[in-house]
């Protein structure tokens, strides 16, 4: 009789944390099937390892990982920078599922000076495989092609092809323009373009200090030898770099500095990074890194700048908009990497909140584009699909959600999306009345009855969803199960999105039609595509809820006062800007307003201070 192997015993993490040294090193969790599923560095490797193993209550996502841990490897290194630059190059190679990974499919663009005998000054993208000296990366080709241009008219390198440059009898265009000294025919001997090729370098390096104190003793030089065409050549170029620092003076920028901004939403995140060289703005490049479950903003960004900078040389400067773990420790990485002092900044003012400002901003935007395209929605549409069982994907999303402040104002939002996103024409408020302040239940039973009985009237232009979520429980998704069934409303699937524990975002529960309760987790597309919608629906609903809450408070505070008609309310609300400006004012101003008098205004004082 065959003999069944027994299975091989757990891993026990507290027994082979005991074991480990107290020294600095990365640690690599790997499953039964010896796929890599974390890369970490740690300051003492048994204090590390061991604290994922305690009794502390951990991160649904964390504990996902450890059950599917089958032994752990680790790597002692001399100190904690060292283990710094080994987890970035680990990751990059790995890639492991739990690990914030940095993607990157497009490679970056550089400035390129060649080896050839005349050097050739070109952009670059791709495998650095052309013998030269490449300059940067810089964030997108729209920098690289400005900063070409500029030194094309400075230095007046070669920017063609060799095969163009071997056939040239006469100059090309290039050269009648000033853009090119014309060593293809001679016009330039090798020792003054190799000259140029000096400077032009010096200038890359961002040495421009250097650069015109050089060009400044050359023009002098060229001046004194009578040579005043030439001295005249380098004196346009002096004056072109000045114009150049001067700008740089008056934007408040360091000669190199980067921006940085995160933007987190329904498990994704957007790193958005604004550079400066040699005081020139750069552009902006938006990274999507992949989360995998990760929803702390931080941690994201401190993952982005540790793998980033360890493929490129960081600057002297860059600023973030959160503070990340291991600030400093990051810090002495970057700069021994680096070769020079880097400092990572969270409190700026001036041009640098300012320039801070607009990177948060451009990351929630780029973010939200993201979210919203066509190939992403397209992908969480089609996870949506799988998880519900649908034959096809939802061509209709419909969600609803209340807001009220104690029950006052009650209002409830319908937010539509189709498969290209929000179908924002087709977005619905309904002011909730005659219910219990506060009862939930009763105001989604209300507003979808309103939104419903189009169909059961058989109306021409009534639509149906194909799915219908609701923000809320088992309750909350028993109204809605009522209203269809009483409006008799068939092939809507109906879906319930209950907040998960602290509401904490990817750990929402979907009540799904056939009974079953399932948690797709903050890595799910599906999920992200209903936290999509759900939040829109939300923001919809808030928005509505406040505007009708001022309404009301204002109109009965104001209409309680004799004397006091629409047209004189109007008034008072427009010339103070609002209740709490009219409540802020003195009595001879009130009085100013056009129609209201020192006895009116009186009154409307005591009114508005609880003395009327």
């Amino acid at each position: 009789m065959a003999r069944t192997q027994p299975e091989p015993p757990a891993f026990d993490g507290h027994a082979f944390a005991a074991g480990l040294p107290l020294a600095p090193g990365v640690y690599r969790m790997i499953d039964a099937a010896d796929a890599v599923l974390y890369v970490g560095k740690a300051r003492a490797l048994r204090n590390r390892v061991g604290s994922y193993f305690n009794a502390t209550p951990k991160p649904a996502r964390i504990m996902a990982m450890l059950a599917q841990v089958a032994r752990i490897e680790v790597a002692v290194t001399r100190s904690e920078a060292d283990a710094l630059v080994l987890e970035n190059e680990l990751i990059k190679s790995l890639r492991p599922r739990y690990n914030v990974l940095l993607r990157d499919d497009k490679s970056y663009p550089y400035v390129l000076i060649t080896r050839d005998e005349y050097p050739r000054l070109t952009l670059h993208r791709g495998p650095q495989t052309v013998p030269g000296r490449y300059f940067g990366p810089y964030p997108n080709v729209t920098a690289v092609r400005e900063t070409l241009n500029l030194m094309h008219k400075l230095f007046r390198l070669r920017n063609c092809e060799n095969s163009f440059f071997r056939n040239r009898s006469r100059p090309c265009l290039q050269y009648q323009i000033g853009r090119c000294s014309a060593p293809c025919v001679a016009l330039i001997d090798r020792a003054a373009y190799m000259e140029s090729v000096r400077r032009a370098e010096l200038f890359l390096e961002g040495r421009n200090d250097d650069l015109g104190a050089e060009l400044t003793a050359a023009m002098q030089a060229a001046s004194d030898a009578l040579e005043f065409e030439k001295a005249a050549q380098l004196r346009d170029t002096i004056a072109s770099i000045r114009r150049l620092q001067s700008r740089q003076t008056m934007d408040g920028r360091s000669a190199d500095l980067d921006v940085l901004g995160v933007a987190l939403q329904g498990g994704m995140a957007c790193v958005l990074l604004l550079a400066f060289r040699d005081g020139r703005n750069l552009g902006t490049h938006a990274f999507f890194p992949k989360t995998n479950g990760e929803d702390s903003a931080a941690e994201v960004l401190g993952a982005f700048v540790s793998q980033y900078y360890n493929e490129h040389t960081a600057p002297g400067e860059i600023v973030l908009d959160r503070e990340i773990p291991e600030r400093e420790l990051i810090e002495q990485a970057l700069g021994e990497r680096a070769g020079h002092r880097v400092a990572l900044r969270t409190s700026v003012r001036g041009e640098r909140a300012a320039q801070l400002d607009m990177v948060r901003r451009n990351a929630a935007l780029a973010l939200a584009t993201e979210l919203t395209s066509s190939g992403a929605q397209q992908a969480r549409s089609e996870a949506l699909r799988d998880l519900l069982g649908l034959p096809e994907l939802p061509g209709r999303i419909e969600c609803f959600d209340i807001s009220h402040t104690m029950g006052e104002a009650t209002v409830a939002s319908c937010v539509v999306f189709d498969v290209q996103g929000p179908v924002r024409k087709q977005y619905r408020r309904y002011n909730i009345t005659g219910i219990q302040p506060g009862d939930d239940y009763a105001a989604m039973h209300q507003a979808l009855q309103r939104r419903f009985r189009p169909v059961a009237e058989a109306a021409p232009d009534a639509v149906v969803p194909d799915v219908l979520l609701i923000d809320g429980g088992e309750g909350q998704v028993a109204q809605a199960r009522a209203v269809l069934l009483e409006a008799s409303v068939d092939g809507v699937v109906l879906v319930g999105v209950a907040k998960g524990p602290e509401r904490k975002p990817g750990a929402e529960t979907l009540l799904l039609p056939d009974g079953r309760e399932v948690q797709p987790g903050p890595a799910s597309p599906a999920l992200q595509l209903i936290q999509q919608v759900r939040d829109e629906a939300h923001r919809f609903a808030i928005t509505g809820h406040r505007q009708r809450r001022l309404k009301a408070r204002v109109t009965s505070r104001l209409e309680d006062i004799p004397g006091i008609g629409p047209r004189r309310r109007a008034a008072l609300l427009k010339h103070f800007g609002g209740l709490p400006g009219l409540k802020a004012a003195a009595v001879d101003e009130i009085a100013r307003v056009e129609g209201v008098n020192s006895a009116l205004a009186r009154r409307i004082w005591e009114h508005l201070h609880g003395l009327g």
